[in-house]
C-alpha cells in the first residue's frame, strides 16, 4: 500500500507542475542520524521529484529601478539598448557641435557691441553752478547727489563732471593745487566717493576732467621748481629774461591764449617761466619724462578710485618747440613790439608739437590697464578743438592700429558764425566726412567756454537745436541748463571782483542751475549764490517744466528716449538729403528695417519745400513722430508740402523698401559709424549686410 502511494506521487506532483526543492532546513532531531553510521539504514530514502523540462528554464527577467550593477551590465551588453545608447550619443554630440557652430556664427557676424560711452548723452556739469547742498551759495559734490534723479530723468547715461581738483579756482579751476585732493569748496574726498558710488548704483558713469598741461603756482611741484629743489628743477619751462633799467625782456614774442607775453618773470628762481594760460597757471615741462610719470600716477589713482573714464583738456598745448624762435605774425606789417592778442601769431612753435600724439597715447596706455575686465572699460576723451584745421583734430582719434582718444570733443556746432539751414549742414558734413572710417562721432551744443546756447542763437531755435542734436549719429554732449533753454544772466550782474579774478570771464556768465521758482532757484538754500540766478528763473525751471507738455524739458525727455529706443536714431545710417538757408534735412534708417526717420529742421525762417521730388522713392505721406511743437505728433504730412515755421522741428517716420542710403544719387551724402544690419526673421543685429 505505502509503495503505491509512493509511486502516484510523482505523477501527482507532475500533474501540479511541482518542482523539486532542496534548499529545506534540516530539522535538529536529524543530525545524529546523519553523522551516526549505523542509523544510516533507518534513514527515509529521498523523494525523487519529476520536473517539467520547460520549468527547469530560469524564469524571464525585465529591466527594473534599482537594480545592481551585476543585473544592468546584462542588459546594456544587448543589442537594442546599446544601439539605442549609441544613438541617443551621437545625437547630443552633433547638437553640442551644432550649438557651438552655431554660436560662434552669430558672434562672427553680429556688429560690434555699443560700448557705455556710445550708448547715450554725457551730461555736463560745472559743480559750482549745479546745487549747493550746505548753504554757502557754492555747488558741491553733495549737491550733484541731491540732484541724480533728475538726470535719471533725462535718459542720460554718463555725467561729465569738470574740474574740482584743490585749486586757487583761477579759470573755472583748470590750474590744480593738488591733483589728489577735492577743493573744499566742493567737499571732502569721501563726499566724492559717495558720489561716485550714487552714480554707479543706478547704473550711470561717470568721467572728470584731467588738465595736464599746466598747474596752479600754488602747487607743491611749483614750489619746489622755483627753489631748484632736486628732480623739481625742471619740472616747468624755465628761461633767463634780459633785464634792461629794470624792466623785463621776454625770451621771444610767444603770446598766452588770455593776451599779453607768456612769460612771467619769478623773484624768487630770477628767471622767467612759461605760461600758455594765465600768469598763475605755469606749463608743465612735458619733455622731462619724470614729469610724464607724475600724470601717470595721477591717472592710476583716480581710475582706481573707481571712475570710468577723462576728458583730457588742452593737450595741444603740452610741448613747446626747443628752440624758442619768435611764432610769424598773421599780419606781416604790424609792429611786431605791437603784438599782445593770441590772434595776431601763428602759433606754429607752442601747439601740436612732434611727440605731443605719443604722449597721449601714454595716456590711453596707462587706461587700457583699467579696462581689461568685462563692462570696465574706461573712456578716453580729448579737447581736440582745432577749429580752422579738422585734419589735425582728426588726429586724436589715433590711427588704425594705435588707439588715441575715443574721440576729440566736437565743438562745430558752438564755433557756428551764424545760424542757419546750410550752416548746420556745413558743420555736420564737416565733421562726418574727415572722420576716419570707422571712428564714432560726437556732438556739442553747450560747454563751460561758451555762451548759453539760448543767448548764442535765440531761444526759438533751442527746441530745435536739441532734436538736431539728439537725432545726429554718435554721442550727444549736453552743458546743464540746456535741457530747459536757460540763458546768460548780463555782463552787468558780475561783480567786478569777480570778473577781476577769473580771465575766463570774457562774456555773459552763465548762471546757477535753476531747478525751481523759489528764492535762488533752489540752487541754494542760503542768502545769495556765487553768481546771481537769472531773473527768468520762476518762469524757466526744472519743477514748472515737467508739468508743461509742450516744454523744453519734457522736449528733451521725450527725444532721449526716442534715441535710446530706436535703432536707426541709435546706430544706424544718416544720410542728407536736402538743405538750403532755412532748413536741413536728412534721414536715419537701418538696413533691414523698412522704418525710416526723416528730420526736417528749421534754422531760419518759414519754409514749405517738396521732398518728393528730391527723393522720388518717398511715399505721399509720413507721420509725424515727434515735433517741436507736441500737438502735431500722429499727423500725417504730404511729403510733396512739408511746411515748417522758424525753429520747428520734425521727425517723420514712414516705411519703403528701398532705404536712401542704397540709392546710387545719395551715397556720397551717406554715413554709418558702428554699421549694423537687422533681421526681423531672428530679432537681432548682425553685421553683413
Amino acid at each position: 500500500m505505502v509503495e503505491e502511494e509512493a509511486k502516484s506521487l510523482p505523477m501527482e506532483l507532475s500533474e501540479k507542475g511541482g518542482v523539486e526543492n532542496n534548499g529545506f532546513v534540516q530539522n535538529e532531531a536529524f543530525d545524529d542520524k546523519e553523522t551516526n553510521p549505523s542509523t544510516q539504514e533507518e534513514m527515509p530514502k529521498a523523494c525523487i521529484v519529476d520536473v517539467d523540462a520547460a520549468a527547469r528554464e530560469e524564469p524571464l527577467l525585465k529591466p527594473y529601478a534599482g537594480m545592481p550593477k551585476e543585473v544592468l551590465l546584462k542588459f546594456s551588453s544587448q543589442a537594442q539598448y546599446r544601439v539605442t545608447r549609441e544613438i541617443l550619443f551621437w545625437l547630443i554630440t552633433a547638437t553640442a557641435v551644432l550649438l557651438v557652430c552655431a554660436t560662434i556664427a552669430i558672434i562672427a557676424v553680429s556688429p560690434k557691441c555699443l560700448s557705455w560711452w556710445q550708448a547715450g548723452p554725457i551730461y555736463q556739469i560745472y559743480p559750482r553752478s549745479f546745487k549747493d547742498s550746505n548753504m554757502d551759495g557754492n555747488g558741491d559734490l553733495k549737491g550733484i547727489q541731491e540732484k541724480l534723479d533728475h538726470i535719471a530723468y533725462l535718459n542720460i547715461k554718463t555725467i561729465w563732471i569738470t574740474s574740482f581738483y584743490k585749486s586757487p579756482l583761477k579759470d573755472l579751476g583748470y590750474g590744480a593745487e593738488d591733483f589728489y585732493d577735492i577743493d573744499p569748496m566742493f567737499g571732502s574726498m569721501s563726499d566724492f566717493e559717495d558720489l561716485l558710488t550714487a552714480i554707479h548704483d543706478r547704473g550711470l558713469k561717470v568721467i572728470m576732467d584731467l588738465i595736464p598741461n599746466h598747474t596752479s603756482d600754488k602747487h607743491q611741484w611749483f614750489q619746489l621748481s622755483r627753489n631748484r629743489t632736486g628732480k623739481y628743477t625742471d619740472y616747468y619751462i624755465w628761461q633767463d629774461c634780459g633785464q634792461d633799467a629794470g624792466s623785463i625782456t621776454p625770451p621771444n614774442n610767444w603770446v598766452s591764449v588770455y593776451g599779453d607775453s607768456s612769460w612771467q618773470f619769478d623773484d624768487v628762481r630770477k628767471q622767467c617761466y612759461f605760461h600758455q594760460f594765465g600768469k598763475e597757471q605755469p606749463d608743465l615741462n612735458f619733455r622731462n619724462l619724470a614729469v610724464q610719470q607724475e600724470i601717470h600716477d595721477i591717472i592710476k589713482f583716480w581710475l582706481g578710485k573707481g571712475i570710468d573714464g577723462f576728458s583730457f583738456s588742452a593737450v595741444k598745448y603740452l610741448l613747446e618747440a626747443k628752440h624758442l624762435r619768435d611764432e610769424p605774425l598773421v599780419n606781416k606789417s604790424q609792429n611786431p613790439e605791437n603784438i599782445t592778442a593770441y590772434s595776431q601769431l601763428y602759433h606754429d612753435y607752442t601747439t601740436t608739437q612732434a611727440g605731443m600724439h605719443d604722449i597721449i597715447r601714454s595716456f590711453r596706455h596707462t587706461m587700457n590697464q583699467f579696462s581689461s575686465e568685462p563692462g570696465q572699460y574706461r573712456f578716453m576723451g580729448s579737447d581736440g578743438d582745432e577749429k580752422e584745421d579738422m585734419e589735425a583734430t582728426m588726429m586724436y582719434y589715433g590711427t588704425t592700429f594705435v588707439q588715441e582718444a575715443d574721440f576729440p570733443f566736437n565743438f562745430n556746432l558752438i564755433n557756428m558764425k551764424n545760424l542757419s539751414g546750410n550752416s548746420i549742414f556745413e558743420a555736420v558734413n564737416l565733421w562726418m566726412k574727415n572722420m576716419p572710417a570707422g571712428k564714432w562721432p560726437n556732438w556739442a551744443v553747450g560747454s563751460p567756454n561758451a555762451a548759453r546756447l539760448s543767448s548764442r542763437i535765440g531761444k526759438e531755435y533751442v527746441n530745435v537745436m536739441n532734436m538736431l542734436l539728439l537725432t545726429l549719429p554718435g554721442t550727444p554732449v549736453t552743458y546743464y541748463g540746456e535741457e530747459i533753454g536757460m540763458e546768460n544772466i548780463a555782463s552787468e550782474s558780475v561783480s567786478e571782483e569777480r570778473k577781476s579774478s577769473d580771465p575766463v570771464v570774457t562774456f555773459p556768465e552763465k548762471s546757477p542751475m535753476q531747478w525751481d521758482g523759489k528764492v535762488n532757484a533752489g540752487f541754494t538754500e542760503g542768502n545769495s549764490s556765487w553768481l546771481p540766478v537769472n531773473p527768468d528763473y520762476q518762469s524757466v525751471n526744472v519743477e514748472i517744466q515737467m508739468t508743461w507738455s509742450n516744454s523744453t524739458l519734457h522736449l528733451y525727455r521725450e527725444l532721449t528716449s526716442l534715441r535710446n529706443n530706436e535703432l536707426p536714431i541709435h546706430r544706424g545710417w544718416m544720410c542728407y538729403i536736402w538743405n538750403d538757408s532755412n532748413v536741413f534735412v536728412y534721414v536715419r534708417e537701418l538696413d533691414g528695417l523698412d522704418r525710416v526717420f526723416l528730420m526736417v529742421l528749421n534754422f531760419g525762417q518759414e519754409s514749405t519745400i517738396n521732398l518728393k521730388d528730391v527723393v522720388p522713392n518717398l511715399p505721399p505721406k509720413a507721420t509725424i513722430r515727434l515735433s517741436t511743437n507736441f500737438s502735431n505728433a500722429g499727423t500725417a504730412v504730404n511729403t510733396k508740402q512739408i511746411k515748417t515755421e522758424m525753429g520747428e522741428g520734425l521727425i517723420l517716420e514712414y516705411k519703403t523698401a528701398k532705404p536712401v542710403h542704397s540709392m546710387k544719387a545719395f551715397q556720397r551724402n551717406c554715413f554709418v559709424a558702428e554699421k549694423a544690419c537687422y533681421s526681423s526673421a531672428f530679432n537681432l543685429l548682425y553685421a553683413t549686410c
